[in-house]
């Protein structure tokens, strides 16, 4: 009972202090991210690389964090809220969506990124420029997603799809000729993209916005506006184009410039 007494104050003091919920007794911060998604979130050789680990970074330096000082958390999607909510993380950079529904119990800094779901096809494709081109092709993206449904409702319906648990085993399943195109997220397939050395591109045709915001604990008001200054100023300082840039390497690929880069605490966070 103590425990949960101690546990229950402290988490609510993380609601009004900045420094108490970003720190334990070791003065560590602790950020979810990705560890499986190349170009965002991808844990390499005991180190965390992407577009979104280097968001997470810039904004901890501004939360008075070095690099040194934190904790990498592992957060799945299915995971996020809980973690959040459970007072795990501090705060959650993870190719993570502002919906109305995630909003009803954690609160979003951002965006710091719109996406768009776009295709990913092997790069001698000429046959498939954008979703309607999909009929009688064969699809693979993440289960439990609504990527390949997306496609499938409103494009092409002669779609045959394929799931996988990830987005790095249908890259393989392209590569290997097993399906025609994948789809999820235009940045997560630039990074597959550039891990594939260009064997595979983007096709570059975005269909969707996906508003990418920073996840923090319902109510913490003072994080979340903290945050929002530091995305500001990764923007407006070049940090934000410069990761962009060095997490696609190699890859003809660039943010839909009509929503990129956005402004942080507009739409799709209010």
């Amino acid at each position: 009972m103590l425990r949960r007494a101690v546990a229950a104050f402290c988490a609510c003091a993380c609601v009004f202090a900045v420094s108490a919920c970003g720190a334990d007794e070791t003065g560590k911060i602790r950020i979810g991210i990705k560890f499986d998604q190349p170009g965002l979130g991808f844990k390499k050789n005991g180190t965390y690389v992407g577009f979104d680990v280097d968001v997470a970074k810039y904004v901890a330096k501004k939360l008075g964090y070095s690099e040194d000082e934190i904790v990498w958390k592992e957060s799945p999607s299915k995971q996020r809220e809980a973690m959040l909510q459970n007072g795990d993380v501090d705060y959650i950079v993870a190719s993570y969506s502002i919906t109305d529904e995630r909003k009803k119990v954690v609160d979003f800094a951002g965006p710091y990124f719109v996406a768009g779901q776009d295709l990913l096809v092997r790069k001698d494709e000429t046959g498939i420029d954008g979703p309607k081109d999909l009929n009688g092709k064969r699809l693979c993206s993440m289960t439990g997603t609504t990527s390949a449904v997306n496609v499938k409702e409103k494009f092409a319906k002669q779609t045959q799809l394929m799931e996988q648990p990830g987005m790095a085993e249908c890259a393989t399943a392209l590569l290997s000729g097993i399906v025609d195109a994948a789809t999820t997220d235009d940045i997560i397939l630039a990074g597959l993209a550039s891990a594939s050395r260009g064997r595979l591109r983007v096709v570059g045709k975005p269909f969707t916005q996906e508003y990418y915001g920073i996840g923090v604990k319902k109510g913490n008001t003072e994080l979340k506006n903290k945050i929002n200054n530091a995305i500001t100023d990764m923007i407006q300082d070049g940090s934000w184009q410069r990761a962009i840039s060095d997490n696609t390497r190699g890859v003809a690929y660039t943010p839909n410039a009509k929503y990129n880069p956005p402004v942080p605490n507009g739409k799709g966070n209010k």
